[in-house]
C-alpha cells in the first residue's frame, strides 16, 4: 500500500508531521480529516516535495486559470466567505468545496475549484494562490503563508478582509470625488462643439450680410469657428499624435518616473494623492506586522505592490536603510518625504514596542485626513468647473450679442 508523508495542524493549531498508508491520495486526505487534522501538504513516497499527484486531474483547465481574475468585491467576498467557513470548523478543502458549490459559473467559482484541486494535490494554500492567475497579489499570498505557518488562517483572512475593505474605501473616495466634475467638463466640451460648429457659423453668415466691421471679440469667435471647421482633421490628428506621444513617453522608465512624480506636485490633487499613499502604506504595514511579518519583509512586499514608480523608489530607500539597521522612523525621516506627524507617531510606537498599533493609529489618522481632503477637493472642483463653463458660455453669448447689436445699430443708422 502506498506511503504518504504529511504536514498538518491539530485542533490546537500545533503543526505535526508524519506518514500514513492509504490506497490513494484522496483516501489519505480522508484519513487525516478523520484524525482531526487539517492537511497542509501531502506527498507520496518517492515524490519530490513540490511535485503534485497525477492520479487526480485538475478540476479546471489551464485556460480557466486565465478567467479567474477577481474584482475587488469578488475577492472580498471570497476571503470573507472562506474565513467564516474556516472559523466554523470546516477544513480548508471542505470550505473551498462549499464556496465552489454555492456559486454559479463565475470567477469566484472557478478560483475556488482551482484552489481546491491544488490543495487536494498536496500543494500549500499560499502556493495555490500564487498559481491562480493575478487575482491574489504578493501581499495576500504572504499573509496566507503566515496564517498557514501559525495555524491561524481564519483570523488572518478576517484581517485581510478588513484590509481589502479599507483599500476599496480609499479607492472609492478618490474616484467618487472626480465623477461629478468629469461629467460637467464633458458637458462643457459638447456644448463648445455645438456652439462652434452650428451656432457661430450661422451667426457669421448673418452678420456678414450687413457688411459692417464686427467687434473684435465677435470676429475672434468667428475666426476660431472657421478654423475648426476647415482644419478639424488636423486638430484631431494633432491631439491624437500628442496623446500617443505622451503615452509612449510615459511608458519609458524616465518618462514614467517624471510623470508619477509630477502627479504628486499637481496643485490641489497632489496633496490628496500623497495622503492616499500615506494611508495605504500605513494600513498595509499595520496588517502585515500584526500578522507576524517583519518590517523589512513588509517593505519588500509594499515595493512590489506599489504602482507609482517615484513612491516605489522611496520605499526602496526605506528598505535599504532598515536593512542597514535603521529604525522605520529614522529611515522615513532620512528619506525626507514623509510628514513629521507620521514620524512622531511611529517613534512613539517604536519606543513603546507597539509598532503595529502605531501604524494602525497613523493609518486611521490619514484616512480621516484623506476624507477631509477629498471633501475639500470636491467642494473646490465642482464650483470651479461650473465657473469655467459659465465663463465660456458667457463669452460666446456676449460675442454673439455684441455682433448682433452692432449690425442692428448699423441698420438703424442707415
Amino acid at each position: 500500500m502506498p506511503l504518504f508523508y504529511y504536514q498538518a495542524f491539530e485542533a490546537s493549531h500545533k503543526e505535526v508531521t508524519g506518514s500514513l498508508e492509504a490506497p490513494s491520495q484522496s483516501e489519505a486526505y480522508r484519513l487525516l480529516r478523520l484524525r482531526g487534522l487539517q492537511p497542509k501538504s501531502l506527498r507520496g513516497e518517492g515524490d519530490s516535495k513540490n511535485s503534485s499527484s497525477k492520479k487526480e486531474p485538475l478540476a479546471t483547465s489551464a485556460a480557466d486559470l486565465q478567467l479567474t481574475r477577481l474584482s475587488t468585491p469578488q475577492l472580498l467576498f471570497f476571503t470573507e466567505e472562506l474565513a467564516e467557513l474556516l472559523e466554523a470548523g470546516l477544513q480548508l478543502e471542505g470550505a473551498l468545496k462549499v464556496i465552489e458549490q454555492r456559486q454559479e459559473k463565475s470567477p469566484v467559482k472557478i478560483a475556488a475549484a482551482i484552489l481546491r484541486a491544488r490543495v487536494r494535490e498536496g500543494v500549500s494554500f499560499s502556493k495555490a494562490l500564487r498559481d491562480c492567475g493575478e487575482s491574489f497579489d504578493p501581499l495576500y499570498c504572504n499573509l496566507v503563508a503566515a496564517g498557514e505557518a501559525s495555524g491561524a488562517l481564519s483570523k488572518i483572512l478576517k484581517r485581510q478582509c478588513a484590509h481589502l475593505e479599507m483599500m476599496e474605501e480609499l479607492r472609492k473616495k478618490v474616484t467618487s470625488s472626480l465623477v461629478y466634475p468629469s461629467i460637467v467638463f464633458a458637458s462643457a466640451i459638447v456644448l463648445m462643439f455645438i456652439f462652434l460648429t452650428f451656432l457661430v457659423p450661422q451667426l457669421s453668415v448673418l452678420l456678414g450680410k450687413s457688411g459692417q466691421k464686427l467687434p473684435l471679440i465677435t470676429q475672434c469667435l468667428i475666426n476660431v469657428s472657421e478654423f475648426c471647421g476647415h482644419w478639424w482633421w488636423a486638430i484631431i490628428a494633432t491631439l491624437g499624435a500628442t496623446f500617443l506621444g505622451l503615452r509612449m513617453a510615459s511608458e519609458t522608465p524616465s518618462g514614467k518616473a517624471w510623470w508619477h512624480k509630477a502627479m504628486l506636485d499637481i496643485p490641489v490633487v497632489g496633496p490628496v494623492l500623497r495622503i492616499k499613499f500615506f494611508a495605504e502604506i500605513l494600513q498595509t504595514l499595520s496588517t502585515l506586522v500584526s500578522n507576524g511579518v517583519t518590517i523589512l519583509s513588509g517593505l519588500h512586499l509594499l515595493h512590489g505592490a506599489t504602482g507609482n514608480v517615484f513612491l516605489r523608489g522611496l520605499i526602496a530607500q526605506i528598505s535599504a536603510l532598515v536593512s542597514e539597521g535603521y529604525s522605520l522612523e529614522r529611515s522615513m525621516k532620512k528619506v525626507g518625504f514623509f510628514p513629521p506627524v507620521m514620524i512622531d507617531i511611529l517613534s512613539v510606537g517604536e519606543q513603546t514596542g507597539d509598532i503595529a498599533g502605531a501604524l494602525g493609529r497613523a493609518a486611521q489618522r490619514y484616512d480621516r485626513e484623506l476624507s477631509s481632503k477629498i471633501g475639500t477637493l470636491t467642494t473646490l472642483i465642482q464650483p470651479a468647473v461650473i465657473l469655467l463653463v459659465a465663463l465660456f458660455v458667457g463669452v460666446v453669448a456676449y460675442s454673439m450679442i455684441a455682433g448682433i447689436l452692432t449690425s442692428v445699430n448699423s441698420l438703424r443708422a442707415h
